[in-house]
């Protein structure tokens, strides 16, 4: 059976349909209506899963002056203005669970992993940027829930360490590939990355977190093994913050859900004739006619025989060459279905 892991009610794996994590992140930008709003959203698009940022800044970075590529404001300043508090992202839990929605934060320091802990989530998403952070990932992993790590701006080897202590635990865990280009280039994608995961970490479920535009390279990433799907997600395109741009709406959260599981349903099977093809088949097949009046003990050739549709005659057009030079042992009309009792062996 193929490997799977839970969080709650959700069994995660290649047997089951992607997980798609609407990823809120600080899309809210300090805003906690707008948090909220999000969340509801997403609940409308049929999502499963949201997901935001836990910063508790002084325990997170010192402060500094670093402008990250996809803002022109010091990181200090960004992170400052989108953490919310404690009560908050409890208040925020209580109404995404309420929705029936899984409810998973990044936790950015030790103490915000501690803060979501007391919080109760069911299991913790790593980002890229904490991928090699092995005092952070040692100290997530200690709590005995499952790992979501993604695995942005780290190659095989950086990444082999992190996995390497999540096994020696004995957590259940998942990697996403990622680019940390906002937005990313197609060409930048890199899908055969999830690949190269699943090889090269047989225990892990694998999966990706986007941030092209659009929902093409997550539909493309499930026949590579992806069992998860993450997107930044918002409710308005027109709304300030540094990950707005790379962010899918509603309605393409709900079209990648609908898509996602289109796609998962059709990647099973193998190359045969399917039952259910018959209808076609009695029209679209031919069969071997006479091409005009054949008197008995006429030869067959190509110029009194031919193969037109229906496919409802007993000799299908495969066998039309086995025919030629035969005699017909019966006359035959214009237009009629040859069989193989008509024919001289």
């Amino acid at each position: 059976m193929a490997k799977k892991i839970r969080i709650l009610d959700r069994f995660i794996g290649q047997d089951y349909e992607p997980l798609v994590i609407a990823e809120i992140g600080i899309n809210h930008n300090g805003d906690f209506e707008k948090a909220k709003k999000m969340i509801k959203d997403a609940f409308a698009s049929d999502a499963e899963c949201v997901k935001f940022q836990c910063h508790i800044i002084d325990d997170e970075m010192i402060k500094n002056d670093v402008i990250p590529g996809n803002t022109d404001e010091p990181i200090w300043k960004l992170v400052e203005r989108c953490s919310f508090n404690e009560e908050q992202e409890i208040e925020l839990k209580k109404l995404t669970e309420s929705l029936g929605m899984i409810y998973l934060s990044t936790p950015f320091s030790r103490a915000a992993a501690d803060r979501l802990e007391r919080m109760n989530v069911p299991a913790y998403k790593i980002g890229s940027g904490e991928c090699n952070n092995i005092p952070l990932i040692r100290h997530v992993a200690s709590f005995g829930k499952p790992i979501i790590l993604s695995t942005g701006m780290n190659d095989l080897s950086s990444i082999s360490e992190s996995v390497s202590i999540l096994e020696d635990v004995g957590v259940d865990y998942a990697l996403l590939h990622v680019t940390s280009i906002y937005p990313t280039p197609y060409e930048k994608v890199r899908l055969h990355a999830i690949a190269e995961l699943k090889k090269q970490f047989p225990n892990a479920i694998v999966g990706l977190s986007d941030h092209s535009i659009g929902n093409y390279t997550c539909f493309a990433a499930i026949p590579y093994g992806a069992s998860i799907l993450e997107k930044h997600f918002t409710s308005d395109k027109n709304w300030n913050g540094p990950d707005i741009p790379v962010s899918i709406t509603p309605d393409q959260l709900k079209d990648l859900i609908n898509g996602s599981k289109a796609v998962h349903k059709a990647l099973n099977g193998h190359k045969e004739i399917l039952q259910e093809e018959s209808p076609t088949i009695a029209f679209a097949y031919a069969s071997v006619v006479a091409t005009k009046d054949i008197k008995k003990g006429d030869l067959l050739t190509e110029d009194n025989i031919w193969v037109k549709r229906p496919g409802t005659g007993e000799i299908r057009a495969k066998d039309y060459e086995k025919l030629l030079k035969k005699t017909i042992l019966e006359d035959a009309k214009k237009d009629t279905q040859l069989k193989w009792s008509m024919i001289k062996n």
